[in-house]
């Protein structure tokens, strides 16, 4: 494995990322902090620096960042020795901002695709077709429509006549001689 393809960095921070949230989970036991998900850790080039960025559920924000900062010195002693190293980093919290952002977006766009359906409720009878064949044609209401097929491909009447095309069944070998490749 290439060091510059996966840097050390990234594979220090991928350790304390798994190390630090069993620690957390089992050496802060305070009921104020709810569920704490460490989603990031970033780690300065001398690894001398952790950045942890975490996102919290049932619990306040600001809260939560006050006791991780209070503990992150505690931390770092048991997170050093369950990772082998000699010296620990600083490590440093900060929320993630994205799952919250990433929710707040998909929220917006879900309401501006309502409000727009909602808008152009009465455009959609003026912009249907005037012929009802094309509309029955053009409607897709998700359901098979046999007559949706202009090749005919699901005939069952195609499957029949490869055997008997002619009617005329009193010469079986005339059948083989056709299907024989010349020799």
């Amino acid at each position: 494995m290439s060091t510059k393809s996966y840097p050390r960095a990234k594979r220090v921070g991928q350790q304390i990322q798994r190390a630090l949230s069993e620690l957390i989970r089992r050496e802060l036991r305070d009921p104020r902090l709810g569920m704490i998900t460490l989603t990031d850790v970033r780690m300065s080039s001398d690894l001398s620096y952790a950045t942890i960025y975490y996102s919290v559920l049932g619990a306040d924000p600001h809260l939560a960042q006050q006791i991780l900062t209070q503990a992150a010195d505690m931390l770092r002693g048991p997170l050093g020795r369950a990772l082998g190293i000699r010296h620990s980093p600083e490590l440093r919290f900060v929320k993630d901002e994205l799952i919250e952002s990433g929710a707040r977006l998909s929220g917006l766009i879900n309401q501006a695709v309502k409000s727009d359906v909602a808008r152009h409720v009465d455009d959609e009878p003026a912009a249907a077709p005037e012929n009802d064949s094309d509309s029955d044609a053009n409607s897709d209401d998700g359901h098979y429509s046999s007559d949706d097929d202009d090749d005919g491909h699901y005939d069952s009447d195609e499957d029949d006549s490869s055997d008997s095309s002619t009617g005329d069944d009193s010469d079986p070998d005339a059948d083989d001689q056709q299907r024989s490749p010349k020799r």
